[in-house]
């Protein structure tokens, strides 16, 4: 068989088309995307509200910024405590309830406890550092207020002994005859009455830094 042959002047279509404007490539056909639909918009997802946030988790910190370590993030730490008034006065207050307390103890029973100055100074430090914060100067005054404690206690003691010996009333030794209780604990001082006096300060310093 032959093939006719194409009239001259007149270009070859190689995509089977017809010339435009003198181009021979113009008007090409698009080749097919094997989709006998042509352009189709995309399928519904089934979702009439389109896309929606994800589901909850039950976490509340979800919506959250992680913290440093990849963990929730966490509530701060409160505050300390440092009022330094609150403390001071706290530790004076503990050290009269205390004083008279060791002194009621020493006149029951006519002599002194090393344990009993202890608990005193450890109350008034504690009590000072609880309420107050651990201030260093909140402990000092507790440590000091202890001394005033164990003395003032060791003072009532006495006063309780002489008011026995000489049938008066406690208030009218203690208070008209003070100057009289101070003689006698200054001449039956010793190192044990010291030394109880130490303890109750070493024991508020350890009181308050147990509250704190």
């Amino acid at each position: 068989m032959s093939q006719p042959v194409q009239p001259p002047n007149q270009p070859q279509q190689p995509y089977g088309g017809q010339p435009a404007d003198g181009n021979p490539y113009a008007a090409a056909p698009a080749a097919p995307t094997g989709n006998p639909y042509g352009d189709q918009p995309p399928a519904p997802t089934g979702n009439p509200y389109g896309q929606q946030p994800p589901a909850s988790t039950g976490n509340p910190f979800g919506g959250q910024q992680p913290g440093p370590f990849g963990g929730a993030p966490f509530a701060p730490a409160p505050p300390a405590r440092n009022n330094l008034a609150l403390g001071v006065l706290v530790a004076l207050g503990a050290a009269v309830v205390a004083a008279v307390l060791y002194g009621v103890i020493l006149g029951s029973i006519e002599r002194e406890i090393g344990y009993a100055a202890v608990g005193v100074g450890f109350l008034v430090g504690f009590a000072a550092a609880k309420l107050g914060g651990a201030n260093p100067v909140t402990i000092a005054a507790a440590a000091v207020f202890s001394i005033g404690a164990v003395y003032l206690g060791q003072l009532i003691g006495y006063a309780m002994v002489m008011s026995d010996v000489a049938r008066v009333s406690f208030s009218e030794v203690f208070l008209d005859h003070f100057d009289a209780v101070t003689q006698v604990w200054k001449e039956e001082a010793d190192f044990m009455r010291y030394l109880f006096l130490a303890l109750g300060a070493v024991a508020a310093i350890g009181g308050a830094k147990k509250a704190g």
